[in-house]
């Protein structure tokens, strides 16, 4: 099947050196695991003084960002990798050398529409930071403000898609040649790969959504996130405001530029559990480079390229999943349970037996997040289930933040900031922005439905005079039709005004 895809592909010099790197990692056995390859491929394995876990993370990064990224995805899959496959892609990290400028002076200038000395009235050749798919530098404009310049690799682009063509060809082949690899669904998540990779090529995506967090935590001062500057940024440049600030990575760097690490676990729980629980959106990767913490116990939130998304019935079903465990509930956490693996196909006494084995864990007491996630999803493995993509990432979300908060401040619990969540849950599911939306959608159905209203009365009428029966009976239906009838009637304009009133007040 293999040499089919290789001489079949449009992309198969890629093919060739992505089978040349498996094979310089001695990857045969995983090959052969997946229907790719014949087995005598495992005593090469076999001879090899790594792990095999280890020889996938690293073949893994010598074949660029979207394996990588394919990778980083597979690290959130806990209840289907066991913890030794986890934990070694969960180190997964893209490296690139930094690229002299020049090597990108042509995109950057194509991009602005003249050269960033003139666009800017300082520009640094020199980079700032690199990464395997674009390259930072500083820059100032003309009114003083400091701001960066992200700036896409050349050539990044076509070669990622062609991975994903080629990642895409594969997964079909092992969805069907391998009974073991169907349970990871590969083809759905090959398409959350190509959803990610393609969003975070697009500096656009990254902007906008910058944007919406701002106004996310628009009456919320200490959360930062930096101003993009639209009259410069494109698909591959974006421009933003420069922010100077220190990571969390430990309380006593904090502490000595001034920075409470208390305030900051406190801010960052809050931070977190607001974007997950009552704004359904939420940063994707919230790690130490990812943030900064600024003077006056404030936070600064970059990379924005991954933002999650929860629906509001996933938030739901989230918050009854922490209130079964903090209320030491079975039964409910297994009907959460079993909705969460709905597509699995497993028996319901399964999710019974999962959720008593984690309550008797984690059931009734102080939440410790990272060792709860960590029996959990070995948990659902061990019993069959899978569990939804966006679930996962909110669960690497938390557990991200959790482990960052914890290093700052050793006592932190994101538990009881979970608990404390649930006021600001509470009102913000009372606000008129919370409901705004559904009310608009009720009253345009209400409109079409009151649009009918005369029509569909006439049409009653109609039939009740060319169709008279006789007896009480009859005659009670047609009284109890027209009274129904005028009782549909004003309930649409008393529910109209409701909502055009409630509107108004929004």
């Amino acid at each position: 099947m293999i040499k089919t895809l290789l001489i079949a592909g449009r992309d198969h010099h890629r093919l060739a050196e992505i089978l040349h790197v498996a094979s310089r990692f001695g990857l045969g056995v995983l090959l052969a695991r997946l229907g790719l390859e014949r087995p005598e491929g495992e005593a090469k394995a076999a001879a090899e003084p790594q792990t095999l876990p280890r020889r996938t993370r690293l073949a893994l990064e010598a074949l660029g960002p979207t394996f990588v990224k394919l990778g980083q995805i597979l690290a959130t899959r806990g209840d289907l990798l066991p913890p030794e496959w986890i934990s070694e892609l969960e180190q997964l990290h893209s490296r690139a050398p930094t690229l002299p400028f020049e090597d990108l002076r042509a995109a950057v200038e194509d991009a602005l529409g003249e050269p960033p000395e003139t666009a800017f009235a300082r520009f640094d050749p020199e980079p700032l930071a690199a990464a395997s798919i674009a390259q930072v530098h500083r820059a100032t404009l003309h009114d003083g403000r400091q701001v960066v310049l992200k700036i896409r690799r050349p050539g990044i682009r076509p070669r990622m898609e062609a991975d994903l063509r080629l990642i895409a060809q594969l997964a079909a082949v092992v969805e069907t040649a391998s009974a073991e690899a169907r349970r990871f669904a590969p083809a759905a998540m090959i398409r959350q790969l190509a959803e990610a990779v393609l969003e975070e090529l697009d500096f656009t995506t990254e902007g906008r959504n910058a944007d919406r967090l701002r106004a996310d935590f628009a009456r919320e001062p200490r959360v930062l996130v930096p101003e993009i500057h639209w009259a410069w940024t494109s698909e591959s440049l974006l421009v933003m405001d420069y922010i100077d600030g220190v990571p969390p990575r430990d309380g006593d760097t904090l502490r000595a530029a001034g920075i409470d690490p208390a305030a900051i676990a406190a801010l960052g729980a809050d931070i977190v559990l607001d974007m997950v629980l009552v704004n359904g959106r939420f940063h994707g990767d919230p790690h130490p480079g990812n943030l900064l913490c600024l003077p006056g116990d404030r936070i600064a939130l970059l990379d924005l390229g991954m933002i999650g998304h929860v629906s509001p019935r996933r938030r739901e079903e989230f918050i009854s999943f922490v209130q079964a465990l903090n209320e030491a509930d079975p039964a409910q956490l297994a009907d959460v349970l079993a909705t969460w693996s709905a597509g699995s196909g497993v028996p319901r006494e399964r999710a019974q037996r999962a959720a008593e084995r984690l309550i008797a864990r984690h059931g009734g007491g102080r939440i410790v997040l990272s060792a709860m996630v960590g029996d959990f999803l070995p948990l659902m493995r061990e019993e069959g289930m899978t569990m939804p993509p966006d679930l996962l990432l909110i669960f690497k979300a938390l557990v991200t933040v959790d482990g960052v908060l914890s290093r700052i401040e050793p006592d932190f619990d994101l538990s009881a900031a979970m608990q404390r969540s649930s006021l600001r849950i509470a009102r913000a599911r009372l606000s008129p922005e919370y409901w705004a939306p559904t009310l608009r959608a009720l009253a345009w159905e209400l409109s079409k439905v009151s649009d009918d209203t005369p029509r569909l009365l006439r049409a009653a009428i109609r039939r009740l005079e060319a169709d008279p029966v006789n007896g009480a009976t009859s005659t009670e239906q047609a009284e109890a039709m027209l009274s129904a009838a005028r009782w549909i009637a004003g309930a649409i304009v008393v529910g109209a005004a409701l909502l055009s009133g409630a509107l108004l007040l929004s």
